[in-house]
């Protein structure tokens, strides 16, 4: 449930001359010729000559590139395979996934809305620098949104509906003892979208998810959110401590939890 949460890598190494062997294989694509632009890139070298990366084969619908694109970058964000400060051309990343600059420009574009990454004039993306400041402002700013949505659900919401977010809770645990941060990710948002979905607010579970998902980036230098395996489990058993507090209806323990979990958090 703590801020600062990452996870395993869908890109390649930056800058090391070898191709991302990451879970993400999309279809070839007929624009690859972009590639040849004079942009600064890392690693571009690797796909160049001879020794060019070979395309992964079409595995699916053309029409799904740009979102598989934009959740293997997201992954590389929370892991930290795309590095702060450094800067990343779409033509190069588009080499590595096995597909045109496109569908790679456009999920940057969406990054940079997200405030991920910033554009760099003739050069790329370069993935944003965070401090811990800016980690402990977005704890402050979701404990002011999550906290009180919590509480008022702890008060409203019958114990059943608070049981069918078991298998949610007890996926956390599963995918923290994997040792995958991207996966631990992926799965402590869900169930925090799954909480916060029961005050039926589609933007409040939307801004609350941009939240979370910005909260997961690293940090520039020795990252205090950078947490090992124990930590995740530990951390993972937050939530089925809090869905235990929250089904036997117990407001007190409910609130001591939510409050120390965002006050606590690195």
């Amino acid at each position: 449930m703590k801020q600062g949460t990452r996870g395993s890598a869908a890109t390649g190494e930056a800058g090391t001359g070898r191709a991302a062997t990451g879970r993400l294989r999309v279809p070839e694509q007929p624009a690859a010729g972009e590639a040849a632009r004079g942009e600064h890139t890392h690693g571009e070298h690797a796909v160049r000559g001879e020794h060019a990366v070979p395309r992964p084969r079409a595995v699916v619908r053309r029409s799904s590139v740009r979102g598989q694109i934009l959740d293997a970058l997201r992954t590389a964000l929370v892991t930290g395979d795309l590095r702060p400060g450094e800067v990343y051309s779409a033509p190069v990343l588009g080499e590595r996934f096995g597909v045109s600059a496109t569908p790679v420009r456009e999920a940057m574009q969406q990054l940079t809305l997200e405030g991920a990454v910033e554009v760099v004039p003739n050069r790329g993306f370069r993935v944003v620098e965070r401090g811990a400041r800016e980690l402990a402002e977005l704890a402050e700013i979701r404990a002011l949104i999550e906290v009180p949505v919590m509480m008022r659900l702890a008060r409203t919401v019958a114990p059943e509906r608070w049981a069918e977010l078991r298998p949610l809770a007890e996926g956390t645990v599963r995918a923290a003892s994997s040792g995958c941060r991207a996966t631990y990710a992926e799965s402590d948002r869900a169930f925090h979208r799954a909480v916060l979905a029961l005050a039926d607010n589609e933007q409040l579970v939307r801004i609350a998810e941009d939240l979370h998902r910005r909260a997961q980036w690293p940090l520039v230098g020795p990252a205090p959110g950078a947490r090992g395996r124990a930590e995740l489990v530990a951390d993972a058993h937050e939530h089925t401590a809090l869905l235990d507090a929250l089904i036997a209806g117990d407001v007190d323990v409910v609130h001591a939890l939510v409050t120390d979990h965002f006050h606590g958090a690195p």
